[in-house]
């Protein structure tokens, strides 16, 4: 009977070596082994669209990508510092450095830049920014830096004017003119395309305006130009950067089938950064 319970350790302890020698690697230029999986975390549009046609290319390479779809944009990033993702897709650079700040304990880098994606404003009540009345409710997000390219976006048109000197880092705090007595309110960034019905106007982000059914080009009323320093990246955890399987999944993502998808799927509401 010992002897039964000493396989049974032993096979267990055998099993346990190889689960972790087939897990994610850490670090290192090797070539990815067949079979290999990475996990990354995206928001459903575009990300996730964009991350869908690349999968063929990968498996090509050994490496099978494995999408797993947010709809917030905190948890991404818990998920990756917490190992659960190998990399994640949704953000730009200035909001995973003021989540860094928030969260001390997540030690996340930037590995490529892929797009942009210009922020735009939407109304069902007006057809053109001049029709804006007085006292107007205007929802922008509510976490510091989408919040701030918002403000930046409305001192841009004449709406707001800011503090001079004032960057992403902008707060209502900084608004220091306001000729239309704009009621500015702050709302989680995936549910501004619901305010649409209660709010006159809403500066909401490209993914979540897409996802909402909104075309940027053709519905919003004005929006960010190209020249827009947001470049949406992939995101790793500190060292995770080298690892081949990252590697393949950023020259993937710059390839230019990848450039062609981008500029014929989103017609101009997405831009390549690459």
């Amino acid at each position: 009977m010992k002897f039964k319970k000493g396989l049974i350790a032993a096979f267990g302890l055998a099993a346990s070596i190889m689960l972790t020698a087939c897990g994610g690697q850490q670090g290192g230029n090797d070539t990815p082994k067949d079979s290999t999986t990475i996990k990354i975390g995206a928001s459903p549009t575009p990300h996730a669209e964009m991350l869908e046609q690349i999968k063929t290319d990968l498996k090509e390479k050994g490496i099978t990508l494995s999408i797993v779809e947010f709809n917030d944009y905190v948890q991404p990033n818990i998920a990756l510092n917490d190992k659960e993702l190998d990399a994640n897709f949704f953000q730009h650079e200035p909001y995973l450095i003021d989540f860094m700040k928030e969260h001390k304990d997540v030690k996340l880098t930037n590995a490529a830049g892929v797009h942009i994606e210009p922020m735009g404003a939407y109304s069902k009540k007006i057809k053109k920014v001049e029709e804006l009345a007085d006292g107007a409710q205007v929802s922008i997000p509510n976490d510091p830096t989408n919040g701030g390219r918002a403000l930046l976006l409305l001192n841009k048109v004449g709406l707001i004017k800011l503090k001079d000197g004032v960057t992403a880092t902008a707060t209502v705090q900084d608004i220091v003119g306001n000729p239309k007595k704009l009621v500015i309110q702050e709302v989680e960034a995936a549910q501004l395309p619901r305010t649409l019905d209660d709010v006159d106007l809403s500066i909401i982000n490209t993914n979540f305006a897409l996802n909402a059914d909104l075309n940027p080009v053709k519905d919003a009323l004005f929006m960010e130009d190209k020249t827009s320093p947001y470049v949406n990246i992939i995101a790793v955890r500190e060292g995770d950067e080298n690892r081949a399987e990252i590697k393949e999944l950023i020259n993937a993502l710059h390839s230019d089938k990848m450039k062609k998808f981008i500029e014929e799927k989103y017609n101009g509401a997405i831009v390549p950064a690459f």
